[in-house]
Formats: C-alpha cells, structure tokens, sequence
C-alpha cells in the first residue's frame, strides 16, 4: 500500500507543513496557523472526496494504454493537475474576465482575494456548462455502446445498447439537456451557458478526432481510444473537468490561491495514487461493475454541474452522490463474485 500512496503521504505531510508556515506568516499567531492548515486538511478531503470517480475513470483509460504514454501520464499530468489546474487555471479564468495580465492577475489573488473571488465565481456558469457537456458525453459514451459486454443495471443499459449504433444520439442527449438547462437562466446566463457547453462538447469530438488521426484503429469499448497522445489529451481534459467543482467550491472555505492549491494539490496527489492502485491491482477487471458505477458518478456529476447554473447543490452532497454509486457497485462486485467464484477467479487471472 505504501509503495503506491508512500509519494503522496510524503507529498502531503510536506504540504500541510506549508500550509502551518504559511498560516503563521500570515496571521501571526498559533490559532491563525492551526485554522489555515485546517482548511488546508479539508479542501483536501474534499478534492479525494469529489475525484474517486475521476480516478476509477482515469484507470479504465490507463489501463489499455501504452506504457510509454502510462508514464508520461503519471508523472506529467502531477505536474498539470497540481500546478496547471490548481494554480494557472483559475488565474487564467481572471485573465480572461477581468482583461488583465498574468502578473496583474496573481497580485490581485495576492492582494485582493476578494475582488479575486469574485471574477472567478462569476466565470461558473461557463465553467459549469463546458464540464457538464464533456462529462456527459464521456458518460453517456461508455453506455451507447453495441459491443459492451457485462451490464451493472441492465434495465437501463440494454435498451442503450440497442440503440447504440444511431449515430450522434449522445450528441443530441448532450443537446438537449444544454437547452432546457439554458430556459433556467437569464438571457446573458444562457448564452454563456450556451456557448460554454458547445465548446465542451467540440473539445469531445476534438479529442477523439486526435485519437483517431494519430493512432492505428484500436478495438474499444465505447470510449475514446486508449493509446497515445490522444489518449493523454482525453485524461488532461476529463481531469480538467471534475477539477472546475472542486476549484470552484473551494472559495467556500477560503478566497487565498495559496492555500487553495495546497489544499486541493493534495487531494490530486492522492487522485493520481489511487489511480494507479487501481490500475496496478487490477481492480477494475476484478469487481466487474466499478467501471460501471464510476460512470454512473461521471453522468451524476455532469448533470449536477448543469443544475448548479440554477440551484446550488453543496460540494458535500456532489462528492457523496459519487461515492454512493462506486460504493453500490462495488458491494454488487463482491456479491457477484461470491456467487460466481469461477468467473471471478477467471478474471482476475485475466488481469
């Protein structure tokens, strides 16, 4: 178990030291150092709390992919997911709202929080529509698919499965859900929405475009092709996308880029962890209805974040919702196993 949470059980003990020193240089005094290194702990709970899905999903990808591309995953997309999404992209967002520079950006993180706060929080009906598009198309992907062979909930995913081969019919779903969630919002809510959910699902087809142009036709199961830079690009995005949430509901327990990204860093440290215990565990291929409920959290969250234009639904409720599902499948894993012991051992030495 160290070998594959060791890093980032080191990472964190380092980062909540910090977040201690930073809380004493910005307060002064022991009980400012305690409740800054507090939040710390909790927006990384958080982050884990919202992400397991994202890391079952991270692992069915990875799992296919090859092992060149494994690495470069492991080891740059740390780097993106720490640094880029927790730190540049919420500058970025600012950049692009407030038409500042990079350096005007961050001294008004630094400086003025508040005002900081505000540009990114009313950049989250667009955050939300282009997440919520490429979320659920990557949902709704896995269950429009003819060759899928094991069903969790079958009443529900066979009929999806028959009409698999109807083409663009995730499109239009995807479409459709945009447009009764834009008739919620005001009209200048609407367009951003709009047009925000549209760029989320050309970024889907984009990446797939990618997949299919720079890598040799691969047998899948309904998702994109797992190999190669398309592939990278495809894990890139899908973390971007459970990110916005959690980066979002950040601002919740505190408006300080700082202590913001130490502690949502540690949660994707333990992201990154989880997926490759997943992936070096066989874990998927061994409770054979995870993959199923990581999906199922995937389409929650995707029509979360479209509510979430409207209604607040807390952070709390949207990490608890993942974790049900992934929790229900896999107790039906293990109840399936029980009752299946040859198909059960079958796979694991498949794995």
């Amino acid at each position: 178990m160290f070998k594959h949470f060791g890093g980032s059980l080191i990472f964190t003990v380092v980062a909540l030291a910090l977040g201690g020193w930073y809380g004493w240089e910005l307060t002064g005094t022991v009980d400012g150092a305690l409740g800054i290194l507090w939040i710390c702990a909790v927006l990384a709970v958080l982050e884990v709390s919202l992400s397991f899905d994202n890391a079952a999903v991270n692992a069915s990808v990875l799992k296919d992919m090859d092992p060149v591309w494994q690495r470069r995953f492991l080891t740059w997309g740390i780097a993106i997911a720490v640094f880029g999404m927790r730190i540049v992209f919420p500058l970025v967002i600012v950049m692009i709202a407030a038409s500042l520079g990079p350096v005007e950006a961050l001294k008004l993180a630094i400086n003025d929080p508040e005002q900081y706060e505000r540009i990114l929080n009313g950049a989250h009906v667009g955050l939300m529509g282009f997440g919520g598009a490429f979320l659920g198309m990557v949902g709704l992907k896995y269950f429009f698919d003819a060759d899928k062979e094991v069903d969790w909930i079958a009443a529900i995913e066979r009929p999806l499965a028959r009409v698999a081969d109807i083409e663009a019919v995730s499109i239009g779903i995807v479409l459709l859900g945009t447009y009764l969630t834009s008739l919620m919002l005001s009209d200048a809510d609407a367009l951003t929405f709009f047009i925000a959910a549209i760029a989320g699902l050309l970024t889907f087809i984009g990446v797939e475009i990618v997949n299919h142009v720079l890598e040799a036709p691969v047998a899948t199961t309904g998702q994109v092709a797992k190999a190669g830079l398309g592939a990278f690009l495809y894990l890139e995005v899908l973390d971007a996308s459970f990110s916005f949430d959690g980066v979002i509901g950040a601002f919740a327990l505190s408006n300080n880029l700082f202590i913001i990204a130490i502690g949502l860093g540690i949660g994707a440290m333990f992201v990154r962890s989880m997926t490759i215990f997943l992936v070096k565990q066989g874990t998927l291929s061994e409770y054979r209805y995870l993959e199923h409920g990581a999906f199922y959290a995937i389409l929650a969250l995707a029509v979360i974040m479209y509510v979430n234009t409207f209604q607040h639904i807390p952070e709390v409720v949207t990490g608890l919702i993942g974790a049900v599902l992934i929790g229900i499948a896999f107790w039906s894993s293990v109840r399936w196993n029980k009752a299946n012991p040859d198909g059960a051992e079958e796979a694991e030495a498949t794995t």
